[in-house]
């Protein structure tokens, strides 16, 4: 049984402009099940880097919220354009499980071209280790440190809002409303 005050945090990106930003911001915002905010973590990193996972690691281990956390939520598999995170690594050095929230069903064979063609091919590897895309409900997603029935009861639990889970939808209210001014788009 998951416990409805189950300590997550949620990680979402600001928008940014590719031409014009290096470094991007990044927020987590930690909750309890989907109804109750902790707290706000954030960090930079690099537009279509390789920063991203370590940034994130860092960002969690570093926290006070940490010893509580029992999942953590991405809005992809990648942040700041294609600073793919590696799920397994994040899972792995923060002990605490991944769940990647994706809206509509990735077209990875698009994907892997798109990232061929910007010369950025060795990503194609964090993309394929992430693991299957698996449709929950009206969203899909990666897993990582956690089994599928785990993770539809703690998205039960989170997803009070929307279709995506709270924390999430929160960051990224709170990245586009920092950066831009006013949050924007959904995320």
């Amino acid at each position: 049984m998951v416990k409805k005050e189950i300590r997550v945090i949620g990680i979402d990106d600001s928008p940014f402009d590719k031409f014009k930003d290096k470094k991007i911001l990044v927020v987590g915002v930690v909750m309890r099940g989907g109804l109750f905010v902790d707290g706000i973590l954030s960090a930079k990193v690099d537009v279509d880097g390789t920063n991203a996972t370590d940034k994130i690691i860092k960002m969690i281990n570093k926290c006070k919220f940490k010893p509580q956390l029992q999942c953590i939520f991405l809005n992809g598999i990648a942040v700041a354009g294609f600073n793919v995170i590696d799920i397994q690594r994040l899972s792995k050095k923060t002990k605490i499980p991944v769940v990647v929230v994706i809206r509509t069903n990735p077209d990875i064979e698009k994907i892997k071209n798109t990232l061929i063609k910007i010369k950025q091919k060795k990503k194609i590897k964090l993309i394929e280790k992430a693991g299957k895309v698996i449709q929950i409900d009206n969203i899909f997603v990666q897993l990582t440190g956690i089994d599928l029935e785990q993770a539809r009861k703690i998205l039960k639990i989170v997803c009070t809002r929307s279709l995506i889970p709270e924390p999430i939808r929160l960051a990224h209210l709170i990245a586009s409303g920092v950066t831009v001014g006013e949050s924007k788009g959904r995320a």
